[in-house]
C-alpha cells in the first residue's frame, strides 16, 4: 500500500505548479486535480508523474475531496499549486506517515508571501492548517471557498513552515480577491445568511482593527497596512455580493 498520496487541485497553474510538485516529488502518489486548465497546467502534471484527474468546478472542498476518493495512500497531503513543501517540514512528513502515532491528523504552519514579503503577523502567520491525515480518517467540507478537512480522531502539529506564494502581484491579489468574494457571497446565501446594513459598515471596520493593531500587522510595513485595507474590503465586499444575491432573490418571488 501507498505511505503517502499528495493532491494538488488547479486550473491554469502553469507557472506555480513545478514548484509545488517538485516539492513534494518524493510522495509515493502525486494526484492533480484539474477544473479546465488551458495553459501547460496537465503537460507539466504528466511530467511529473502525476495522476491527472480532471473535473467540472463546483467549489474547493468539492475538488479536494475528488481527489482524496481517488488517492491510494494510507496518508494524504493536500496542497493548492501556489504552495510547496520545504525540505524541514518534507522530513517532518516523512517520518510521522513512517511511524505508529496516536494523531490520525496534523497542523502545519503556512507562511504566505504578499507583494514580496513573507507576512509575519495580522494573524496571517503562523496560520495553522491541517493539510496531513490519514486517508480513511478524513473528509473535505462542502464549501465552495474556505474549505476544512475534518478528521476522526486526534490532531497533532508539525513545527515546519508550508510556504504559500499566493499574492506576488496586487492584480494577482485582485483577480483571486474578485473570485473569492464571490463564491463566499454564494456560500453565505446557500445558508440562509443576511447583510444587515450594520453588518456591511461594522464588519470591515472591526477586521481592520483586528489585523492592524491588534494583531500587530504593522510590524509588516507598508505591506502589513495594505494587507490590512485589502482584507477589511474583502469583508465589505463579500457583504455586498451577499446583499446583492437577496435582492436578486427578493425581487424573483
Amino acid at each position: 500500500m501507498k505511505k503517502l498520496s499528495v493532491v494538488v487541485i488547479t486550473r491554469d497553474e502553469e507557472v506555480n505548479l513545478p514548484r509545488c510538485l517538485k516539492s513534494v516529488a518524493w510522495a509515493d502518489e502525486l494526484i492533480v486535480v484539474d477544473s479546465g486548465s488551458t495553459d501547460r497546467t496537465i503537460e507539466i502534471a504528466e511530467s511529473f508523474g502525476a495522476r491527472v484527474i480532471r473535473i467540472e468546478w463546483h467549489g474547493f472542498g468539492p475538488a479536494k475531496q475528488a481527489g482524496l476518493d481517488q488517492a491510494e495512500g494510507e496518508w494524504l497531503l493536500s496542497l493548492d499549486a501556489d504552495e510547496e513543501v520545504p525540505a524541514g517540514l518534507a522530513n517532518e512528513i516523512k517520518t510521522v506517515v513512517g511511524e505508529e502515532r496516536e494523531a490520525v491528523g496534523y497542523l502545519m504552519p503556512r507562511r504566505t508571501r504578499f507583494l514580496g514579503r513573507w507576512m509575519l503577523h495580522g494573524g496571517w502567520y503562523p496560520d495553522h492548517i491541517l493539510r496531513l491525515f490519514k486517508r480513511v480518517s478524513g473528509r473535505f467540507t462542502d464549501a465552495s471557498v474556505h474549505e476544512a478537512v475534518v478528521v476522526d480522531g486526534p490532531v497533532a502539529r508539525l513545527n515546519r513552515d508550508l510556504l504559500h506564494y499566493s499574492y506576488p502581484t496586487l492584480e494577482a491579489y485582485l483577480s483571486k480577491f474578485n473570485h473569492y468574494t464571490t463564491l463566499a457571497a454564494a456560500d453565505a446565501f446557500s445558508r440562509g445568511r443576511n447583510a444587515p446594513v450594520a453588518r456591511i459598515v461594522l464588519n470591515p471596520v472591526a477586521k481592520f482593527i483586528k489585523q492592524y493593531i491588534l494583531k500587530a500587522g504593522f510590524l509588516d510595513g507598508t505591506e502589513g497596512l495594505v494587507l490590512a485595507f485589502l482584507s477589511a474590503g474583502y469583508v465589505l465586499t463579500k457583504y455586498a455580493k451577499l446583499r446583492e444575491l437577496k435582492r436578486k432573490e427578493f425581487k424573483k418571488s
